[in-house]
This record gives C-alpha cells, sequence and structure tokens, in this order.
C-alpha cells in the first residue's frame, strides 16, 4: 500500500527535476524577452516545434519506464539492464536521424508556414544549434526512465540542478556576449541549452557508474545490440511516441495559428506558455510518479491499490497547485515580469493568464488518469484517446483562431476542450475498461 509519504518521496525528484529542466525554455525565454520582440515570438514557435521532434524521443522513453516498471515490481531486475542498454541504442540511432532530417526538412518546412520573414529567420539560427541536443538527450530521458522506473528518483534533483544552473550562465555567456565570447543572440541560447544537456547527460552516466549495482540490474553485460529487445519495447513504446508527437505536433499548430493573429500576440502567447510551464510541472511529476506507481503495483500483483494510488496522486497535486494559482491569481503581471520587461506584452498578457489558471484544474485529474492508463500498459489506449482529443482541439484552434481570429485570452480557451476530453475519456477507461488484465 502506497501511503502519501511514499507518493511524496518519488514525486518529489521528480517535480524537482521538471521545474528545472523547463527552466531552460523559461531560460531562453526570459534571456530572449531582453533581446527583441521578434527573438522572443521566435523562440515561441520554434521552441515548441523542437520539442514535438524531442518528445517522440521521450515517447520510447516512457515505454520503456512502464517496461521497467513492470520488472521492477516483478522482482526481475536483472531484466531491466537490456532495456536500459537497447534503449539508449536505438535512440541514439533515431536522434542522429532526426538531425539529418532537420537539417534538410526544417528550412523548407518552415519557411512554408511562417509568415514573418524576421521570425523565420530568428527561428533557423536557434534550431541550427538547438537540434543537436537530441543526441544528449536521448541517452538522458533512457536514465531517467531507468531510475524513475526503479523509483530511485533522487538522482534527477542533482542532475537539474546541474543543468539549469548551466544553462543560465552558457546563455548568459552565449547571448550576451562574456568572457572574449560575441554576443549571439538567439542562436546563443540554443548553444547555451545543448552544452547544459551534454552536462546533465555526463552527469547521469558518472553517477550510474558509480553508485548503481550493475550486476544486479544486468547492465554490466556486454554492449550490442538486440533488435528482439528493441521489438519488445516498440510493441509499447511506439503508441507513447505517437501520442507524445501528436501531443505536441497539434501544440505547434496552436503556436503557428497565433503567429498569423500578430507578432505582438505570439510574444504574449510565449510568455503565458512559459508561465504555465512552472505550473504544469507539478501536474506532470505527479502523473508520471503515478503511472510508475500503477506500473510496479501491477507487476506485483496489486491491482487493488491502483485506484488508491491515482486518487492520492490527485489529491497530492491539487495541494501543491491551488496555492501556486491564487498567488498568481492576484499579481498576474508580477509574475509574468519574470519572462519580459515590455510594458505592452504584460500588460496584453493578464487575461490570457487568468485563462489559462482556470484550465490547469482541469488538467490535473486529467493528466493524472491519462498517464495512469498508460502504466497499466494500454498504451495503445491511451493514444487513441489522445487522437480523439487531438482531433477536437484541431477544430477548436480552427473555428476559434483561423475563422473567428479571436482575442488571444479566447484563444487559450482550447486548451480545456483538450483536457476535458482526456478527463472524459481516461475517467471511463479505469471505470469500465479491464484493464486489472493487462500484462507485460
Amino acid at each position: 500500500m502506497y501511503k502519501y509519504r511514499d507518493i511524496w518521496h518519488i514525486a518529489y525528484p521528480i517535480l524537482i527535476s521538471l521545474i528545472m529542466q523547463t527552466l531552460i525554455n523559461v531560460t531562453d525565454t526570459a534571456y530572449m524577452g531582453r533581446v527583441g520582440e521578434i527573438e522572443l515570438g521566435a523562440t515561441a514557435l520554434v521552441s515548441v516545434y523542437y520539442l514535438t521532434i524531442y518528445m517522440a524521443i521521450f515517447g520510447f522513453s516512457v515505454g520503456a519506464q512502464i517496461f521497467i516498471g513492470r520488472r521492477n515490481g516483478e522482482g526481475n531486475y536483472n531484466k531491466i539492464g537490456d532495456i536500459v542498454i537497447q534503449g539508449v541504442l536505438f535512440l541514439l540511432g533515431v536522434a542522429a536521424l532526426f538531425v539529418g532530417l532537420s537539417k534538410w526538412l526544417s528550412p523548407i518546412l518552415l519557411s512554408n508556414i511562417v509568415s514573418s520573414k524576421q521570425i523565420l529567420t530568428a527561428c533557423m539560427d536557434y534550431l541550427d544549434w538547438r537540434i543537436w541536443g537530441l543526441l544528449f538527450s536521448a541517452v538522458s530521458v533512457m536514465c531517467r526512465a531507468f531510475f524513475v522506473g526503479i523509483t530511485r528518483t533522487g538522482v534527477l534533483v542533482w542532475n537539474s540542478v546541474i543543468l539549469t544552473v548551466s544553462n543560465v550562465i552558457f546563455n548568459y555567456i552565449f547571448v550576451f556576449g562574456a568572457f572574449g565570447v560575441p554576443a549571439m543572440g538567439i542562436a546563443g541560447a540554443a548553444i547555451g541549452s545543448v552544452l547544459a544537456e551534454a552536462l546533465a547527460m555526463l552527469q547521469f552516466v558518472v553517477y550510474a557508474i558509480m553508485k548503481v549495482d550493475m550486476k544486479r540490474y544486468g547492465i554490466s553485460r556486454q554492449i550490442k545490440f538486440a533488435p528482439d529487445v528493441i521489438r519488445g519495447i516498440l510493441s509499447l513504446s511506439v503508441w507513447t511516441m505517437l501520442q507524445n508527437f501528436l501531443t505536441h505536433a497539434v501544440w505547434f499548430v496552436f503556436f503557428l495559428a497565433i503567429e498569423h493573429l500578430g507578432e505582438e500576440q505570439l510574444a504574449i502567447t510565449n510568455i503565458v506558455r512559459s508561465g504555465s510551464s512552472l505550473i504544469f510541472m507539478p501536474i506532470i511529476a505527479f502523473a508520471s510518479t503515478a503511472s510508475t506507481l500503477v506500473s510496479n503495483a501491477m507487476g506485483a500483483a496489486r491491482t487493488g491499490d491502483v485506484m488508491l494510488i491515482i486518487r492520492r496522486c490527485i489529491a497530492m497535486s491539487y495541494a501543491v497547485i491551488v496555492p501556486l494559482i491564487i498567488i498568481i491569481a492576484f499579481i498576474p503581471q508580477t509574475y509574468m515580469r519574470i519572462f519580459t520587461d515590455n510594458v505592452a506584452i504584460l500588460q496584453g498578457s493578464v487575461a490570457s493568464v487568468y485563462v489559462m489558471l482556470g484550465f490547469n484544474l482541469i488538467a490535473i485529474p486529467a493528466c493524472i488518469f491519462f498517464h495512469s492508463v498508460s502504466g497499466t500498459g494500454n498504451t495503445r489506449l491511451a493514444l487513441g484517446v489522445e487522437v480523439v482529443a487531438t482531433i477536437l482541439y484541431a477544430v477548436a484552434i480552427y473555428g476559434i483562431i483561423f475563422s473567428i481570429r479571436a482575442d488571444v485570452a479566447v484563444c487559450w480557451s482550447v486548451e480545456y476542450v483538450y483536457w476535458t476530453t482526456i478527463l472524459i475519456c481516461s475517467a471511463l477507461y479505469f471505470r469500465y475498461g479491464k484493464w486489472c488484465e493487462n500484462r507485460l
């Protein structure tokens, strides 16, 4: 039986690591908010574009994490190493492929969908450097899946501190120019983020070598390519890869639609997105915790604990997030000042902030239920739920943004459509689905 203390022990390192990782994008936004409106808007668009590619890689690690959690719950520790090693090899190949495709296709794609030439130029300046971070992320996401899957999440805290602090330092050096390095603007932000990811990956690897019992988890075996293991992981992960890609692809469409409303509207949307990210991280932390605990519980044949885990993760998430929402609701402009000092953008963001705060209250149970669906092993159903929510989300984007060309605050209301759909579908699965019978 998982008590609140047990859940918190696993969740808080994940929470801290997610907040720290989110601060990479927040740092880029904050620096670009001091460089110029064009750079601020471009960062919003191209960071979501990059995130869409990255999430395909992350989606594989989510599936691998479910397998690791299940084997950990079963006590089959020696089978975990093959999952980790083959996952790293596979993702390095995928990352290299994505880097090559991006260098070739991204200029063509973005030039045909971004209306502002200035924003397009800034986007490419950023992406040309940022895309190389996929190679380091490929290793890091599998390390994260391993540590979360075995519920040894403490290492995530230090890894995230290294990631965030180094990103702030590197951004300062390369964006504004310091220690003899020329000021590189938006390209400097991308270089700083890539170097920070390289250091974070190195810390994961060094920690694993020094602190983890490699023999127990079967990681000390000879490293060689094992297609059968990868196929096994892909049987589950392919659905989470598609799901994560689809989620962020339609989010990219949202930012693209906003870009057609104007550069100022895109800049407003960027800082609201950054503000939302800091609030959303506790939700993701508890959702990830719920997923791995559900997977461990089912591996240990304790299906009776699953709904209790979900309810307690939802309750703890509300306890953390509601006070944050209340504080921000009283000082929206002060909060948004973290990301820019442009008075017009700050004033224009207030209404959008209130809309954003509201949909996060729905996202809490929706996200935790949704991640728990994958935790049961039914990643194919999770993809189906995502497809339904995405279609309705896209329809809302077309109606509200492209057709009506509504105010940017009204545009943010499309998030209510998405999260309400996710909540209803996921909750119905746990009410009527045969999730207790899932075996991996």
